[in-house]
């Protein structure tokens, strides 16, 4: 029913490739060779040879992602180019783009899902160039290809940088206020000695920063946190040169109008102008919570607060006022009890099933699991969510199989896997989550689900496929929310060892925590946001780019990072992720998965006729219709922006 996961064969790995890409050709010039061309014929054909070269190579992506090493840089690096050039040269053929226009005209009883996917073809062959002159067309592939290659040798040496650091402690002098579990995940054997190491890994970079008492140490740390992949700096210059000279050539003002052309917002002013009035609300109560913080550090003998003082303090002072001790939850919040709770708040929630399947993956901690609707199979996930050293930073959900039609008539069944980076397990030691790590854990889940339960029948426009990029985020957000639920805490929340639920009083210590320093933190985003849209609005130098940093947090770090914070170098989201003019979108559908969240507040958690309302007409549709109309669908208007600042606990 489902394929399973294998791993690939590197050492033929790109010769099974080249011969794929070639048969895709052959099978792409069979369907042009066809005289009449109509939807049936022509674009389900099409839309399948895409997908088996998105099967083919998704396997390997993940082991990539999730179990580097040299040999598989190696063979990742010289698939990217191949891909690049089968995708330009299809993508750029006057032919191809003809056939798309023709259909799009002589068949007048399309449903919405084929015309979406007619637009969105014709739209991305005309952003690819095919309208172009021959000579822009090469520039337009040279160009393509570049890029890939600069953006996967960006996140390799962010990646090469973060394993690179450690720093032993011989002695736990300066660990006094960290956690027992964060102690024990550090504690190591070096020379017959029991040391501590820290790296830049997530979980024990933020444990470090949070924890540790020595300032010197901390800003140790954050310095080499904050200065990794300078070998970045060139090929940051070079990836917005690059990106500029693709708009140009397709007529675009500035790579950030390009971007926002499949995109909910209409230009790069009004994104500018959405993420400076949110900073503008936000900003006196965070000038306010800074000011709380920088008395309660005075009180504690801290002369002057510094970036790398902030996540001490501020753990310390929401300790301090909310009575909340982080050691405290986690043992309520052991990962597999976790994982079985959310499935069982989904099955309510939404009438959902999980079965654990007996499957090897790329690790041995991956899980596989079938979903399941009343008896019946309808997709498959896996989980992949320890930390380890050959493994990227974050988390992120990622989609294999897209739910549809195939061209011989039957089902396809979606498939998508979730990746975190939470604190690995070891033999007589749990994998303890905090509630942050839960709340990551919903978000990403919200993704899987976005594309799981879809009901349409078209690959290119179900689950995630085709979904404005500035969309995308609705529904992980709306999901996240639900970590914060009484009723869903008391599903699993429970002792790993007393089996005793998290009592009533610490729920509501969490629930009131939850916009402890919210409008710094918003800051803090919208930051990235303003960087990410106007560094896209013209070729950058390093000085310049830097100098639009530093403008942008004139308003929005209240804090000023030191001189040596090159946070640009390390912005994976915008230099070899997929959010280039587009690290707005969490803000953007921050809105809307606020405002649709409170509609479960009003209507109660598990209001079964809310929640279908939800799945109809927002999961199922996947990107067949525009995000906007999903909601509309579903709110019965457009999104409430005054939502976010509720959401938040900002009095603007």
């Amino acid at each position: 029913m489902f394929f399973t996961y294998q791993k690939p064969n590197l050492d033929t790995a790109v010769d099974d490739l080249k011969n794929l890409l070639d048969t895709s050709k052959k099978e792409v010039e069979k369907l042009l060779a066809e005289p009449k061309k109509t939807y049936a014929s022509f674009v389900r054909p099409y839309q399948h040879i895409f997908e088996k070269i998105e099967w083919f190579f998704t396997p390997l992506s993940i082991l990539n992602s999730t179990k580097n090493d040299e040999t598989i840089q190696k063979v990742y690096e010289e698939m990217l180019p191949l891909l690049s050039e089968f995708d330009s040269d299809v993508k750029q053929d006057p032919k191809l783009f003809e056939a798309f226009k023709t259909i799009r005209s002589d068949e007048p009883n399309l449903n919405h899902e084929q015309r979406m996917i007619l637009d969105n073809e014709i739209l991305d062959f005309e952003l690819t160039g095919a309208s172009l002159l021959e000579k822009e067309q090469a520039r337009m592939k040279t160009i393509k290809s570049r890029l890939s290659q600069l953006s996967n040798t960006y996140s390799q040496n962010v990646l090469n940088a973060t394993n690179a650091y450690e720093l032993i402690l011989e002695d736990d002098a300066a660990l006094s206020e960290m956690p027992a579990s964060d102690l024990e995940q550090a504690k190591t054997e070096k020379d017959g000695k029991t040391v501590y190491r820290f790296t830049l890994k997530g979980p024990s970079f933020v444990s470090f920063m949070t924890y540790c008492s020595d300032s010197t140490l901390r800003e140790q740390v954050y310095k080499a946190y904050s200065t990794r992949a300078p070998e970045n700096d060139p090929i940051m210059e070079e990836i917005l040169a690059l990106r500029d000279e693709k708009a140009k050539l397709l007529g675009y003002e500035n790579y950030a109008a390009l971007s926002l052309e499949t995109k909910m917002a209409r230009s790069p002013k009004e994104v500018d102008e959405f993420l400076s009035e949110l900073a503008r609300q936000s900003l006196p109560q965070a000038k306010k919570e800074l000011e709380a913080l920088k008395a309660f550090a005075a009180n504690e003998g801290c002369k002057a607060l510094n970036s790398f003082d902030s996540g001490y303090y501020s753990k310390k002072l929401e300790k301090a006022s909310f009575d909340l001790d982080e050691e405290l939850y986690k043992p309520y919040f052991e990962q597999k009890s976790v994982v079985s709770g959310l499935f069982e708040f989904l099955e309510r929630f939404f009438g959902i099933g999980f079965e654990p399947i007996d499957e090897k993956a790329w690790d041995e901690k991956a899980t596989a699991y079938h979903l399941t609707r009343k008896g019946e199979i309808f997709g498959k996930i896996y989980m992949d969510l320890e930390a380890r050293d050959d493994k990227q930073g974050g988390a992120w959900m990622g989609d294999w199989r897209t739910h549809a039609k195939r061209p011989d008539g039957s089902t396809q069944l979606p498939i998508a896997y979730i990746v975190c980076n939470f604190a690995p397990s070891k033999p007589g030691v749990p994998s303890l989550l905090k509630h942050d790590d839960v709340v990551t854990l919903f978000h990403e889940m919200g993704h899987a689900l976005h594309h799981l339960l879809s009901t349409v029948n078209e690959p290119f426009v179900s689950g995630i496929a085709g979904v404005e990029w500035d969309a995308v985020e609705f529904p992980s957000q709306f999901l996240e929310n639900f970590a914060y639920e009484t009723e869903v805490l008391k599903i699993f929340a429970r002792h790993y060892q007393t089996k005793k639920l998290l009592p009533d009083d610490m729920i509501q210590k969490l629930i009131d925590a939850k916009n402890f320093q919210s409008a710094l933190g918003m800051l803090r985003q919208l930051e990235f946001g303003l960087f990410d849209i106007r560094i896209h609005q013209a070729p950058r130098s390093v000085a310049e780019i830097q100098s639009i940093l530093d403008h942008v947090r004139e308003t929005t770090a209240l804090i000023k990072p030191p001189s040596y914070n090159k946070f640009q170098n390390g912005f994976s989201h915008i230099f070899s992720g997929g959010y280039a003019a587009g690290y707005y979108s969490y803000k953007w559908a921050e809105v809307m998965s606020a405002d649709a969240y409170f509609r479960f507040v009003d209507m109660g958690v598990f209001d079964e006729t809310t929640a279908s309302s939800y799945v109809e007409n927002v999961l199922s549709k996947g990107g067949s219709r525009k995000a906007i109309d999903n909601f509309n669908a579903f709110m019965g208007r457009d999104p409430d922006p005054t939502a976010l600042v509720r959401l938040s606990g900002i009095n603007s």
